[in-house]
């Protein structure tokens, strides 16, 4: 959890927040254990197989008083692809450590972080640089491994002996939780149910410029009692294949889908969306009286790039001038001051009217985005909203976060290939912050759904 003065927090919701249901008993048990002994050491991590989204208890005994040591996770992601990182500990006086109560003194990261390991994860050196470790299947555990070096490790060096491992699973989708492929009409993508008769409040989830269909959000979600349709909107099956233009009737057809379903509790249901999905979950809320909250994490609150369709009206996008982009010398590009500047009175017609919304607003932004300018982006909405005598809004800004502001624990990467440009684009960020950021947000977004669906 962020410190109190670290955390910009602005609610201006005067209700109190219900409490998230448990977590499922099937996973992430206090008795599950994983634990590996060797003649000079012992690790145990608890709980062996748990949620993605929740923290794991790590602890190494059987050391020398003081003795110091690397301790390292490493994990494979589905194409094979191998991520590690490693951070140095010396054991206390009774030669245990705890990395809940123990700090880090070098490595990816210092000081007290009981998931510093699972945050900090980054390809290893053999591998492809700026790539992004997201599971691909919700299906099955990432499963990481554990191991405890003997000496301080340094940077490219060849880690000392194994003194201790364990293996982790990392579940995204709790048991009971099903998964349905939808081809429902024009909506293609993914429906996750909570186990149980329900009804479940309802919440379309949506990224950004990568397209395709990404669905570890949605399966947590459903395993903290939402019942999530996790839409894609390009670059999938029969979906356009560029962002070209869009109109907003396929995102209606889903929010109609999913407020009809049976399983669903209504009578109106949520969006979440992250950088251009954000954007839409702006547009969703504002036009589409099914949708009455949005969750909208580092999104602009003018319609961007492609033209946005509903009925006779369309919203121009936003253009982004690629003379304004920067390259570093490490060839990693800079869109920061890319995109068209949305107080230009030219750019008034991109504006997205979000006074018009009935519903509530979640906005999330990290202060050190250098994807985009959201932490103005997000000001820019609560002026228009202040402007029309709206209150329907809530904001959380994280100093020193980037811009994919993922659920807890989700690898923080500053700087990964754009799925579309092909080429390194910088996020922005500071890896302490934004896992803080991530974690404390994660809460919040959950808490704000049950409020405003419940």
């Amino acid at each position: 959890m962020l410190e109190p003065h670290r955390v910009r927090e602005h609610f201006y919701i005067a209700c109190a927040f219900p409490s998230p249901p448990p977590s499922l008993p099937a996973l992430g048990s206090s008795s599950m254990r994983a634990v590996q002994s060797y003649p000079c050491g012992c690790v145990a991590v608890t709980p062996a197989a748990g949620l993605a989204d929740e923290r794991v208890d790590t602890r190494v005994a059987g050391l020398a008083p003081g003795q110091p040591v690397t301790l390292r996770a490493v994990v494979a992601d589905e194409r094979g692809c191998l991520f590690q990182s490693c951070a140095h500990y010396r054991a206390d006086g009774r030669g245990q450590l705890h990395l809940g109560t123990d700090a880090s003194h070098g490595g990816d990261y210092t000081g007290v972080e009981p998931m510093g390991l699972f945050w900090s994860l980054a390809p290893a050196g053999m591998e492809r640089p700026y790539q992004r470790l997201v599971p691909r299947s919700t299906g099955t555990p990432m499963k990481v491994e554990m191991l405890v070096h003997q000496g301080h490790s340094q940077p490219g060096a060849i880690h000392g002996p194994v003194m201790a491992k364990a293996e982790v699973e990392r579940w995204f989708t709790a048991p009971g939780v099903r998964r349905i492929r939808l081809k429902e009409g024009g909506v293609r993508g993914s429906l996750f149910l909570p186990p149980g008769d329900g009804p479940f409040p309802g919440v379309i989830d949506m990224y950004g410029d990568e397209g395709g269909l990404i669905e570890f959000r949605s399966s947590l979600l459903a395993t903290h009692g939402f019942a999530a349709l996790s839409l894609p909107y390009f670059d999938f099956e029969d979906l356009p294949k560029v962002m070209k233009e869009f109109n907003l009737e396929y995102f209606e057809e889903a929010a109609r889908f999913l407020q009809r379903h049976p399983k669903v509790k209504g009578p109106g249901v949520g969006v979440i969306g992250t950088g251009k999905g954000a954007e839409l979950a702006l547009s969703m809320i504002t036009f589409l009286p099914e949708v009455v909250a949005a969750v909208c994490i580092s999104g602009c609150s003018s319609n961007t790039v492609a033209d946005l369709h509903y009925g006779e009206m369309t919203l121009p996008g936003l253009r982004f001038d690629m003379n304004k982009v920067s390259v570093s010398d490490a060839g990693v590009f800079d869109t920061f001051e890319a995109l068209d500047d949305p107080t230009n009175p030219a750019n008034s017609p991109c504006a997205i009217p979000i006074e018009k919304a009935e519903g509530h607003f979640l906005l999330v932004v990290g202060e050190d985005d250098r994807m985009w300018k959201s932490s103005l982006y997000a000001q820019l909405a609560i002026g228009r909203l202040r402007q029309h005598g709206k209150e329907n809004f809530a904001l959380l800004s994280y100093p020193g976060a980037g811009h994919r502001i993922d659920p807890p624990s989700t690898p923080f990467c500053q700087v990964a290939v754009d799925r579309v440009l092909g080429v390194p684009v910088l996020g922005g960020g500071e890896s302490k912050a934004h896992a803080h950021a991530q974690e404390h947000s994660w809460g919040k977004i959950q808490e704000f759904l049950h409020l405003h669906l419940g």
